[in-house]
């Protein structure tokens, strides 16, 4: 289920693609299926996992076993979405094979996490600690003592084992959170915090 037609028609040429998967129905909101009705899979998308977005996974969770889409960067987050829920979760930007291994593992009673979302579950499940200090995520510390320490975004997608992609998105997560405008700053915040030591006279 997807308000966005263009969305929706995507997904559904995905699972055309997929032998070992077919569309049983595509609406843009839970009123447009029958009352009675139950899939294998309900693919749900959602803008941002907030208060009315979870409301629509409760909503869905009785018709199958539910994959949610959704932006993943604010709160509530993939906890109370699975507590609502979801059985699987992935990332809007989730590659397309990424997204079809979800609804194959989640279509057959499994549980799925997006590997773009890898990074956030720990600190959110129940009895972890909380996010750094400075609200940055473990992989969001590790790129910032790269970044402070003089590496560039390429060396540090090989150091971590990323894509330089990955690697830009946290430090542009990393410059908004800690507000830091440029690789100065973010050293300063860096050493504040205690991620990085000052190197001092000799």
């Amino acid at each position: 289920m997807a308000d966005q037609p263009v969305w929706r028609a995507g997904l559904e040429k995905l699972v055309a693609d997929d032998p070992a998967l077919r569309v049983g129905a595509a609406v843009g909101d839970l009123t447009d299926l029958p009352a009675d009705a139950v899939y294998d899979l309900v693919v749900l998308d959602v803008a941002k996992p907030d208060a009315a977005a979870l409301e629509l996974v409760i909503g869905a969770a009785p018709f199958g076993h539910l994959l949610v889409s959704a932006d993943w960067t604010g709160r509530p987050g993939l906890m109370a979405a699975i507590r609502a829920g979801a059985r699987g979760c992935v990332s809007r930007l989730a590659e397309q094979d990424a997204v079809r291994e979800a609804m194959r593992v989640t279509a057959q009673g499994g549980f799925y996490l997006c590997p773009r979302l890898a990074d956030r579950f720990p600190a959110e499940l129940p009895g972890s600690p909380a996010e750094d200090q400075g609200g940055l995520a473990p992989r969001e510390v590790e790129t910032l003592r790269w970044i402070a320490s003089g590496f560039t975004h390429a060396q540090i997608a090989t150091r971590m084992g990323l894509s330089q992609a990955t690697v830009n998105t946290y430090a542009k997560r990393i410059r908004a959170k800690l507000n830091a405008n440029n690789k100065a700053e973010l050293t300063r915040r860096a050493i504040e915090l205690g991620h990085l030591t000052p190197v001092g006279p000799s």
